[in-house]
């Protein structure tokens, strides 16, 4: 049974404070007292915002400010009432709140499925199972933080953390997802409708959402040259998100190995910006496969 979900998503800084608190630890304890059912902090590589003050861990200087990205869902009464409490945090970011489905949606056009999982299980197992239905792309991204069916869940250092949450995203025709869903019946999964724009360079459908922000996302393995291809188009926000398992189009699932000279994981680069902004974006971005959303609500 198909039923509504709220998606609330907040962009901020790694050192970001609100009041004597950083801003991440505010949230959580937020999404926890509010029994939040799903939740998941994600730690990013690199990015920008509107004042293009670059941050990335690929030089030191440049790396003591992360970007950092929360994603929240649960039924719209819950998420509308943390929303408040939300925009009460002295904070400077960006937050975005998307609507989605729980269970089978509808069986046209193309779809983002997001599966909430934890470290415990299976990751490689699932992207693999994944592939195997055709679907077009999947990245599985290691949560730092975050609630299970309204339980706080944080990573700490000398633990394996087993019930710390993973976000899985993949994105495909929506009855290749719909095929993939019964073997997915243990997670809690959302879907969200998806417009896939490119792949590998081929371009296969134009953005231009109806809606104030248009989110890119480009699921590639190279993010550097990509962030600054971006920031010369004039994006006014870029995040990077490195993956632990991923593929895309006839790539064979892979994650990131410690004993290689080169990494191979797999990176997920997320734009929002205007519908006019995200047309140029889009013309400067090779690689990969890219999709795009409308964000109603910011």
């Amino acid at each position: 049974m198909s039923q509504a979900r709220l998606k609330l998503t907040t962009y901020f800084g790694e050192r970001q404070r609100t009041g004597d608190r950083f801003m991440a630890d505010a949230l959580f304890d937020l999404y926890a007292r509010h029994e939040v059912g799903t939740s998941i902090l994600l730690r990013g590589v690199e990015g920008f915002g509107a004042k293009h003050h670059l941050r990335s861990d690929v030089v030191l200087t440049l790396s003591e400010d992360l970007p950092l990205v929360s994603v929240a869902v649960d039924v719209p009464k819950r998420i509308e009432g943390v929303l408040d409490e939300v925009h009460a945090l002295e904070r400077h970011g960006l937050v975005t709140l998307e609507r989605a489905r729980s269970g089978e949606g509808e069986l046209h056009g193309e779809k983002k499925l997001t599966i909430y999982a934890a470290r415990r299980d299976r990751i490689g197992e699932i992207v693999t199972l994944l592939r195997r239905h055709r679907i077009a792309g999947a990245i599985a991204l290691l949560g730092v933080d975050g609630t299970a069916d309204g339980v706080r869940c944080r990573a700490g250092f000398f633990t394996s953390n087993p019930d710390v949450p993973i976000m899985i995203v993949a994105v495909g025709a929506a009855d290749r997802v719909a095929g993939a869903l019964p073997e997915l019946s243990r997670w809690p999964t959302t879907l969200e409708r998806v417009r896939i724009c490119k792949l590998d360079g081929q371009v296969l459908a134009r953005p231009g959402q109806d809606a104030p922000l248009e989110k890119l996302m480009v699921y590639g393995a190279e993010h550097v040259e990509l962030v600054r291809r971006l920031r010369r188009a004039g994006a006014r926000g870029v995040t990077c998100l490195r993956g632990i398992w991923g593929y895309y189009g006839a790539m064979e699932p892979h994650g990131d190995r410690l004993l290689q000279l080169r990494r191979r994981a797999p990176v997920v680069t997320v734009v929002i910006d205007s519908p006019e902004q995200i047309a140029r974006c889009f013309d400067v971005i090779d690689e990969g496969l890219v999709t795009s959303e409308a964000l109603p609500a910011v």
